[in-house]
């Protein structure tokens, strides 16, 4: 999956009093420090000015920016923890968050957020960082799947171009990716690289919940409502040669030389790697942001796809959770969150920024992530302990060596299922 930098825009003036307000009960003088996971230069640059302008308006409630990295965040943060040197406020995503909120190195903010931010985030989407009896993490910035295809291979062919209120069936989706593949050039490319959120989140569209909850347990399940994208992609891989086999290794930003070459018309990526695209295509080429497929022709209940958001969480250790906290509220204020979403090229959370009119424009396939965004729900494996060793040890391998056609659907699903549930066991004794 590729990883994000939330912030990306300078902010608009809030009265300080409004900020600190609740904020008594906190020692003010002394200096926070915020691990940010910016990676680009244009980010970091933004997220440097947004805490210098914390600090020019709350002197004696400083922040000091921590340069972090995605690759390398979650050993950072357990090494930071158990050594007593945890920053105070941390960037992450949800689905790091579940050891480190087990392992009570997390706050819970339950009791901390402001009623402003509460109301303006959904409760399904709260209900992402809800964990361990409590909440772990602000959900500011989703980055849902979504299909970016050739716009003139599109026409030229004869397929139906979809919409987000009318998208694809799975089945289209097939019959659309044979009528554009000609040759040597591929109807799809799915970058595999790191196949198992991709494979677990498409899942839900028809249905399926790779991990699900039994006896107050979790478990692992992969029957044939969870098992129908995976057999898909195997097909259109090893039988009717309309997706590239040579992209299964791939990372998302790898296909897009291919894709900007015509070998590829379609390619399933992240809705941020918009950004790359508009940024690297060259002169003349022109695409198209399209929605997923839909497990029943566009049924609501089958253009649900799971998600896991970006997070805005306090350490558990620090003393100053409230002035913390109140930072936070300063970059995910409404207004400012659209800033952030349209900075990052990512859909933002709240349902006052989801109305910001830069947001809802047809240009760059912005609305259709907009409309994308209603349909996102919790990825099964948020709140699943175990889940990481699960995934590096079985899953990664377990679909790489199904998709390329190496192994059959049986020995996928007795890996995932035999081998994941003792893993999970074990973190549930």
């Amino acid at each position: 999956m590729r990883r994000r930098n939330f912030l990306g825009a300078a902010v608009a003036a809030a009265p300080a009093a409004t900020l600190l307000s609740g904020c008594a009960d906190d020692s003010d003088d002394g200096t926070l420090d915020f691990l940010s996971l910016a990676w680009q230069q244009e980010s970091i640059k933004a997220n440097k000015a947004l805490v210098a302008e914390w600090n020019s308006r709350h002197p004696r409630s400083r922040v000091r920016y921590v340069q972090g990295s995605w690759e390398s965040v979650h050993d950072q943060l357990l090494t930071s923890f158990e050594g007593g040197e945890a920053p105070d406020i941390i960037h992450d995503e949800a689905n790091d968050l579940t050891d480190f909120a087990h392992g009570g190195y997390l706050a819970d903010l339950s009791g901390l957020l402001p009623g402003s931010l509460k109301r303006q985030i959904p409760k399904s989407t709260w209900d992402m960082v809800t964990q361990a009896g409590g909440v772990y993490g602000v959900p500011f910035l989703q980055d849902p799947r979504v299909l970016i295809a050739n716009r003139k291979l599109l026409e030229r062919s004869r397929v139906r171009i979809p919409t987000a209120e009318k998208p694809w069936s799975w089945a289209e989706f097939e019959e659309a990716a044979k009528e554009l593949t000609r040759g040597r050039d591929y109807g799809v490319a799915w970058s595999m690289k790191e196949p198992v959120n991709q494979s677990v989140n498409l899942a839900m569209s028809t249905g399926g919940s790779i991990f699900q909850r039994e006896g107050g347990k979790n478990v692992i399940r992969f029957d044939e409502p969870e098992s129908r994208i995976a057999e898909l992609i195997h097909r259109q891989v090893n039988k009717d040669r309309t997706a590239a086999a040579g992209s299964l290794g791939m990372a998302g930003g790898d296909t897009l030389p291919g894709f900007f070459s015509g070998r590829y018309a379609m390619v399933p990526l992240n809705f941020s790697y918009r950004q790359q695209v508009q940024q690297q295509a060259p002169d003349g080429f022109e695409w198209v942001t399209l929605p997923l497929p839909a497990a029943t022709g566009g049924a609501e209940e089958g253009r649900v796809q799971g998600v896991s958001p970006q997070t805005l969480s306090i350490a558990q250790d620090t003393s100053r959770k409230k002035t913390a906290m109140a930072f936070i509220a300063f970059l995910t204020a409404p207004d400012r969150m659209a800033r952030l979403a349209r900075a990052d090229w990512l859909v933002p959370t709240g349902e006052e920024a989801l109305r910001d009119q830069a947001l809802n424009t047809d240009k760059l396939g912005w609305s259709t992530g907009v409309r994308v965004s209603e349909d996102l729900r919790a990825s099964p494996v948020l709140g699943v302990r175990g889940y990481p060793e699960w995934k590096d040890k079985i899953a990664t391998p377990a679909f790489q060596e199904y998709y390329s056609g190496s192994i059959g659907l049986r020995s996928l699903r007795d890996k995932l299922v035999d081998d994941g549930n003792r893993i999970l066991a074990r973190y549930q004794r």
